[in-house]
C-alpha cells in the first residue's frame, strides 16, 4: 500500500482548564469520531507561571484513559486510590481511570518552562468500568530508537520496528511516538492500515506524504486511511507526536471528565460521584 496521505490540518484553539492553566486544544470533541479512539488532545507550553502555577486540582474521570507527557517541568498527581508520583521531564503518566478515579495533577515548580501534553484514548463499552490503574514512566522507562537517519524516536505506547515501547494496551492498540527530526532527514513509518493516526507538529515544519503538504509548529494533521506507512520529511529541525491506534466504532457520549456509550451511563456516572462512589 502506499504512504498514507494528509487529509486534514487541525489548527487547535486556545483555551483556560483546571485552575486557569492555559492550553492549546488541538483534537477536539467534533473528530472524535473521525479519530476514535482518541478524544482529546492538549498542549501545554509557557515559562509564565501564571499560565500553570495553579496546576488541576482534584477532579472526577470515567471510563477512558488519560497519558500525561511532559517535556519540561515537573507536575505532582495525587489521587483518591492512594497513589502520589511525581512526573518529570521526559516522562509519561498512563492512568487508566475506569469506574472512576479522582486525581489531581499539579506543577511542582514556581518558574521556568512548563511544556507537556495531554492525551484521552477511549476504552471499550466491556472495560469501562473497570478497576482503576495508574503508572509513572520516567524518561529513562521509555524506549529511545535511532533511525537510519540518525533521528531520534520515543516510543510511548505500542510496537514499533521491532521494539516494545514503556506502555502496551489492548483493544486500542495505541502506537505513540514522540519523533525528533533533523533537517532535511526523511523518515518512513510503518503503521497498521485499519488504525485511525494524525501527527502533532510541536517545533518546526514537517511534510507529510508523497504530495509532501506541510504541517508547520501547533498542528495537527489527519492522515487518510489510505496506505500502510506514512513519509515525514523534516523542512528544520522538527518534534511530532505520531499517534495511531485501532478504532473501537462504538457510539460515544461525554459529559466533561465522562466519557461512556449511553446518556443513561452518563447520568449514572454523575450520580455515583455525588454520592462519593469513585
Amino acid at each position: 500500500m502506499p504512504n498514507r496521505s494528509l487529509e486534514r490540518i487541525v489548527r487547535g484553539r486556545e483555551v483556560s482548564d483546571g485552575a486557569g492553566v492555559r492550553l492549546l486544544r488541538v483534537l477536539t470533541s467534533d473528530l472524535q469520531r473521525r479519530l476514535d479512539p482518541f478524544l482529546m488532545l492538549d498542549e501545554f507550553r509557557s515559562d509564565n507561571p501564571d499560565d500553570y502555577i495553579a496546576g488541576f486540582p482534584s477532579h472526577p474521570h470515567r471510563g477512558f484513559e488519560t497519558v500525561t507527557y511532559m517535556l519540561a517541568g515537573r507536575m505532582r498527581h495525587r489521587d483518591n486510590a492512594g497513589h502520589e508520583g511525581l512526573l518529570e521531564s521526559g516522562g509519561m503518566q498512563w492512568m487508566t481511570a475506569g469506574r472512576g478515579v479522582i486525581h489531581s495533577e499539579l506543577p511542582e515548580q514556581e518558574d521556568g518552562l512548563m511544556h507537556g501534553f495531554q492525551l484521552w484514548i477511549n476504552l471499550p463499552a466491556a472495560q469501562k468500568m473497570q478497576t482503576p490503574d495508574y503508572r509513572d514512566i520516567q524518561a529513562d522507562g521509555i524506549p529511545s530508537l535511532t533511525s537510519a537517519q540518525g533521528n531520534t524516536l520515543k516510543l510511548l505506547s505500542g510496537e514499533f520496528a521491532g521494539q516494545r515501547g514503556a506502555i502496551l494496551r489492548p483493544d486500542t492498540e495505541p502506537l505513540y511516538l514522540d519523533a525528533r527530526l533533523a533537517a532535511g532527514s526523511v523518515e518512513s513509518m510503518a503503521i497498521p492500515a485499519d488504525h485511525n493516526a494524525f501527527v502533532y507538529v510541536y517545533q518546526g515544519t514537517i511534510a507529510i506524504g508523497d504530495e509532501e503538504r506541510e504541517v508547520g509548529a501547533r498542528q495537527l494533521a489527519i492522515l487518510a486511511n489510505d496506505g500502510d506507512s506514512l513519509r515525514l520529511a523534516a523542512r528544520e529541525d522538527s518534534g511530532a507526536l505520531l499517534l495511531a491506534a485501532r478504532p473501537l466504532g462504538e457510539p460515544i457520549e461525554q459529559w466533561g471528565p465522562f466519557v461512556m456509550n449511553t446518556r443513561q451511563e452518563i447520568q449514572q456516572a454523575i450520580e455515583d460521584y455525588k454520592q462519593e462512589r469513585f
